[in-house]
């Protein structure tokens, strides 16, 4: 089992909520940054702790979670050593996994429902990364973010 760290703001507070509930009764481990309630909220705190938590080894993955999934997506990307995918479906859960090697998942709560919601973390836990010529191209990510 894994341990996952989530972070989110008042639009995917409920789905968040959910999503510890399945992922605890499945056995993972679960690391809650927040936010706590449906009060209006700025996102970028709460998605960059869950990030940092994967990248410090105190996480084996994130997911971060609001409105659209847009700007938990961008915040999370700010900490070095994220690569945070934007997955509102299956298909691009299972390639953020398999050729990005993505650590962080971010979902929209207001654009796809909780059954899909769950397939989508599903698929993404699931999938292992292909490696291969993906691996040069994830090392040449992380020469970018050296460089910048």
């Amino acid at each position: 089992m894994a341990t996952i760290a989530l972070g989110s703001d008042h639009a995917g507070f409920e789905l968040k909520q959910h999503l510890i509930s399945r992922l605890s009764e499945a056995g993972h481990a679960i690391i809650d940054h927040g936010t706590d309630s449906t009060a209006s909220v700025d996102y970028p705190a709460f998605c960059a702790a869950a990030a940092r938590s994967v990248r410090d080894g105190a996480a084996d993955v994130g997911i971060v979670i609001g409105g659209s999934g847009q700007g938990e997506q961008l915040a999370a990307n700010k900490v070095r050593g994220a690569r945070a995918a934007l997955c509102n479906c299956l298909y691009t859960a299972r390639m953020a996994r398999e050729h990005n090697d993505a650590n962080v998942l971010s979902i929209g709560a207001r654009v796809v429902g909780l059954g899909l919601a769950e397939e989508i973390v599903d698929v993404f836990l699931s999938t292992p990364f292909e490696g291969g010529r993906h691996a040069r191209r994830v090392a040449q990510l992380a020469e970018l973010e050296e460089q910048f």
